[in-house]
């Protein structure tokens, strides 16, 4: 055995075995720890909840709302961290860019603006019992007609059966009439209503000789107040869907939430794959570096005639067998690479992106989150923080609203109302004295001020009671509702539950993994030492190149077993925060304006 070339090929094969790992620099502090998480926010910017004010443009509430388009661009962050064709990647980067890019939140990020749509059509009324928005209504109508007279008194007294009456055409009636009607209505949070109306008209005639005033103007104005005393009495029945449409908001700004920390999570998630894919290319690298000395060495000691050539195939078998691992190896790189891409960005094609290499630049880490952490504690953190229970909540607290609502509907209809009505007349006024005639002018001034001086006014009150026969809308909508609130509760309670296994099962896997860890760390010191022993006994000569390159191969699998753990370690640690609800705390994002409403 030639064993100038083999030591020298040894020493290489263990200094690709022995490589510590990755030196990365970014992220890191001078105590060797991973900096903090730099604060960062989700913006909703926009509330569509706000009515657009009329003053001082009447014009602006009869006009659409602007709508920016949706950016499916990359933000510039992304090209500032490619140098020569390599993405110089940390977690806390790719957290970033997953919050500016990712398309899973932009499209969530819709659900919080269309509950500010619904809670602008809430506070209207429409679909409520009593709409919000007041009404003015107003009309115009002019009138020019010309009627015939079959009356005699207006026509006159002409003998019948003569010819002159045959031929004689009927009188016609003409009047000139103008009328200019304003209606006022609104409804209040308590049921109240509250109507106004003002009629006005002008008519002329020229049949006037038996009218005061010819042509003449008459208003009229109304004011009628209607009180519900039992069915849609009080504040809630009234607001009902305000109420809830306040909390569906804060539904949606919890689901956007819950969408970030999934997101959060599974960018973290990926990224430590692709570390994990990256790291095991080397130990495949590695792997194949060992087979094939193995196989170079057999080959040379063929040659020699030391060998026989069964050794030569299985070690030429052991090389086809570990370059294909080092392929599917480098192929998973690949997929986790493209995963990867698509988290961070929202056009994995931009042309800045097209065939550069992601480079992870954050430190693997050993974790020392869920240690010593009480079961019952960490239950009642995660009830407090995860946004699944915050929106269960909401909605059991909207079913309790649905009973309330839906018990005062159940009541008849009982109104009390005030109407008050002012009259008004004027006009020209034609009189005849001994003297002569004597026309007296007057018009729309003195017919308003006898409108509002009350000179001509009725007051008037009264009760209506409607009362539903039988009345099974009602009692099928309240027990609906009753219905919907017991299911709610069990809901409630069914998600308390499942957030306890989630987060039992997130500590029990990081402690077996965590202690699965030790094991591997022990594993390789052990795989290390009984490599060095082995060396030790080649160097005395009782050993063998094929016994040393067996050793060398159980340290490269025992660094495979370490990566996997320690990678799998800092996926347990995202799953227990997200558990825990603490995935946007743990990495500082907050949402702005969130309990804005």
């Amino acid at each position: 055995m030639n064993r100038h070339l083999v030591r020298p090929a040894i020493a290489m094969i263990l200094a690709i075995l022995l490589l510590p790992w990755p030196a990365f620099a970014q992220e890191q502090a001078a105590g060797g720890q991973p900096l903090p998480a730099q604060p960062r926010s989700v913006d909703l910017k926009l509330d569509y909840s706000v009515e657009r004010k009329w003053f001082p443009n009447i014009a602006t509430p009869y006009t659409p709302m602007n709508w920016s388009e949706p950016s499916l661009t990359n933000s510039p962050r992304i090209e500032q961290l490619i140098h020569g064709g390599k993405l110089m990647l940390s977690l806390q980067d790719a957290i970033s860019l997953a919050l500016e890019n990712n398309l899973a939140i932009n499209v969530e990020r819709y659900a919080p603006w269309l509950d500010e749509v619904s809670l602008l059509r809430a506070r209207s009324g429409i679909n409520g019992l009593v709409p919000f928005d007041p009404t003015l209504t107003s009309s115009l109508n002019l009138q020019d007609s010309a009627s015939p007279l079959n009356n005699p008194l207006f026509a006159g007294i002409i003998p019948t059966g003569t010819a002159a009456a045959v031929a004689q055409a009927p009188i016609a009636l003409v009047q000139h009439i103008a009328n200019v009607n304003f209606q006022y209505n609104q409804y209040f949070p308590t049921g109240t209503q509250f109507q106004a109306g003002m009629t006005n008209s002008r008519t002329s005639t020229n049949f006037g000789a038996f009218d005061l005033y010819n042509p003449f103007v008459q208003s009229a104005l109304n004011v009628t107040v209607t009180q519900p005393l039992l069915r849609g009495f009080g504040v809630l029945p009234n607001t009902r869907l305000i109420i809830e449409a306040k909390r569906n908001l804060k539904v949606g700004l919890s689901q956007l939430e819950q969408q970030i920390m999934a997101t959060t999570a599974q960018v973290s998630n990926d990224y430590w794959e692709l570390v994990f894919a990256r790291e095991n290319v080397k130990v495949e690298q590695a792997a194949l570096g060992v087979s094939q000395q193995l196989f170079d060495e057999n080959s040379m000691r063929l040659q020699i005639g030391t060998l026989s050539s069964l050794d030569v195939l299985t070690a030429q078998s052991q090389v086809a067998s570990d370059r294909q691992a080092l392929v599917q190896a480098q192929s998973v790189q690949l997929q986790d690479e493209t995963t990867l891409l698509n988290d961070i960005t929202a056009n994995p094609l931009d042309a800045h992106l097209l065939g550069a290499e992601i480079i992870p630049t954050t430190l693997i880490s050993t974790p020392t989150t869920g240690e010593n952490v009480q079961i019952e504690d960490a239950v009642k953190e995660a009830w407090q923080k995860r946004p699944e229970l915050k929106q269960a909540s909401l909605s059991l607290e909207n079913a309790g609203t649905d009973v309330k609502a839906t018990k005062n509907e159940l009541l008849p209809t009982l109104n009390v109302f005030g109407e008050y009505t002012a009259s008004g007349l004027g006009g020209v006024q034609t009189v005849t004295t001994t003297s002569g005639t004597v026309v007296f002018p007057g018009g729309a001034p003195a017919d308003l001020s006898r409108v509002f001086g009350g000179n001509y006014s009725t007051f008037e009150g009264g009760i209506n009671l409607t009362l539903p026969v039988r009345n099974r809308a009602a009692q099928a909508d309240n027990a609906q509702a009753l219905l919907n609130e017991r299911q709610q509760k069990a809901q409630y309670r069914q998600e308390q539950n499942t957030i306890f296994v989630s987060v039992r099962n997130a500590l029990i896997a990081m402690r077996e993994d965590r202690a699965s860890l030790a094991a591997a760390e022990e594993a390789k010191r052990l795989a290390e030492q009984t490599l060095r022993e082995e060396q030790e006994k080649y160097r005395l000569g009782a050993s063998t190149s094929y016994n040393v390159v067996l050793r060398s191969r159980d340290v490269t699998a025992a660094e495979g077993t370490e990566l996997r753990d320690r990678i799998n370690l800092l996926e347990d640690e995202l799953k227990f925060n997200q558990a825990m609800g603490r995935t946007l705390e743990v990495n500082q994002i907050t949402l702005n304006d969130a309990l804005k409403h």
